[in-house]
């Protein structure tokens, strides 16, 4: 639209002056002797961003990398702002092993976008796809059967190779379903690779779902009076059911949690937490790496237990499940760590048999920043993240494809401060790729 002009004896023509008065719609027109003043378009405060790094050899990152880096383990080891986002308001994020799920805010019926591996049609049956791998490199939307035009995301969960769909009009499952992880009857040697099946869950026994959680190859639904139902499988006593076998339709768990009020549900793999809010944490699910600590002769967990390790912590406010090690947030934004691999107290601590509290100052909390606390937090597999007041982001954990956006792919044994450049909103971490929702710095 604009030419630079060298000789800038020529901006006093009357001629140039009238035409860049015409091209700038946006400002009055100028005094005869002065140039016009240009504005152009800035993000404003209510603009959502998404930032994605990590491996993008699998599409999950959604972006288009240029054809002489396409390799098959390209990767992006520091925050690179997704375009999409610029085009469409995402207000919910999620990542699975190796795709990524965007909830968008719009009136055309395409609420739902995703990217990344989709051998299962976990990213929804494509006839029109040609990719022999079943990988989707940017995202596209993703139908669901809505009755209402109008009707929104309002939760989101990825697994392994399936993904639930909190909607206003109930739950939507799709992908794998070999051990009934969609809430649907299993059907021997079924193709996931042409599915074209999104099974609805419009309700829990009648009562509206809350939120949604999802491990490995089981789901977790969370009802709106604070009870917690998980279906699909159990063999490391996942679903919390007293029995370790596959379960399909949605069963309630009951143990400790008979009785509890459940504000949030954890897992990334086959540990899960649960928390009250009372601030109490239970824990059911695979031991094996000392997760659930009051077990320990116990590898396998088959019904909600409480941590009581996690009583002296003070009053939890949050919870994260990885896939050896557990996480905990309390009311002062202490954050507490305990499991097997890199639990961010350092490369001489593997193993925290208890509950061990990372110092804050590794987050930024000193005399000079008092009210820079630990307000969120968050797990992978193998990386773990912290969020304070302010939207800064902190990350620690295996780095191998630079999951942890440092700008390296050396693993991290402390907290480091990630430079995304935006308020972070909420985390996603995938198996080997981290999303973030962000808004701007006001």
């Amino acid at each position: 639209m604009f030419k630079l002009v060298r000789n800038y004896s020529k901006l006093s023509s009357p001629k140039v002056r009238q035409k860049l008065t015409a091209t700038n719609t946006k400002s009055p027109n100028p005094p005869p002797n002065e140039l016009p003043v240009f504005q152009y378009p800035v993000s404003q405060s209510s603009d959502r961003r998404v930032y994605v790094w990590g491996l993008a050899g699998h599409g999950a990152l959604g972006l288009q990398p240029p054809i002489a880096k396409r390799k098959k383990f390209l990767f992006y080891h520091k925050p690179n702002r997704l375009r999409f986002a610029e085009q469409h308001r995402v207000i919910d994020i999620e990542s699975g092993y190796g795709f990524t799920v965007f909830a968008v805010d719009s009136k055309d019926g395409n609420i739902l976008w995703g990217n990344g591996i989709n051998t299962d049609s976990q990213l929804g049956y494509d006839a029109a796809a040609k990719d022999p791998q079943n990988v989707v490199p940017l995202p596209k939307p993703i139908h669901l059967p809505l009755k209402n035009p109008s009707s929104q995301v309002t939760g989101l969960a990825a697994g392994r190779a399936h993904l639930l769909v909190l909607t206003t009009e109930g739950l939507f499952t799709l992908g794998n379903n070999g051990y009934g992880q969609c809430g649907r009857p299993i059907i021997v040697d079924e193709d996931y690779t042409n599915n074209t099946i999104v099974h609805h869950i419009p309700d829990i026994k009648g009562e509206r779902i809350k939120s949604v959680t999802a491990g490995q190859d089981h789901s977790i639904l969370l009802s709106e009076s604070g009870q917690v139902y998980t279906f699909g499988w159990g063999a490391d006593g996942q679903t919390g059911l007293a029995h370790y076998r596959n379960e399909y339709k949605p069963s309630l768990v009951k143990g400790d949690l008979a009785g509890e009020n459940i504000v949030k549900v954890a897992c990334m793999a086959d540990c899960v937490l649960a928390l009250s809010d009372k601030g109490t944490v239970f824990g059911w699910g695979n031991s094996e790496y000392g997760q659930l600590p009051s077990l320990v002769d116990n590898h396998q967990i088959n019904i909600a237990t409480e941590i009581q390790e996690c009583r002296s912590l003070g009053h939890v406010v949050d919870i994260a499940a990885g896939g050896s090690f557990c996480m905990v947030l309390n009311s002062d934004g202490n954050v507490f760590v305990w499991g097997y691999g890199i639990l961010g107290v350092g490369p001489a601590v593997q193993r925290a048999k208890e509950p061990t509290m990372i110092p804050a100052t590794l987050f930024g909390f000193n005399a000079y920043s008092r009210n820079n606390r630990v307000s969120q937090i968050y797990c992978g597999i193998s990386q773990l993240a912290a969020v304070t007041d302010n939207g800064d982001l902190y990350m620690w954990g295996c780095n191998k494809f630079g999951s942890l956006g440092l700008g390296n792919i050396e693993d991290q044994f402390f907290p480091l401060k990630v430079a995304v450049g935006a308020q972070v909103k909420k985390v996603s971490c995938g198996v080997d790729h981290t999303v973030t929702l962000c808004k701007p710095y006001i």
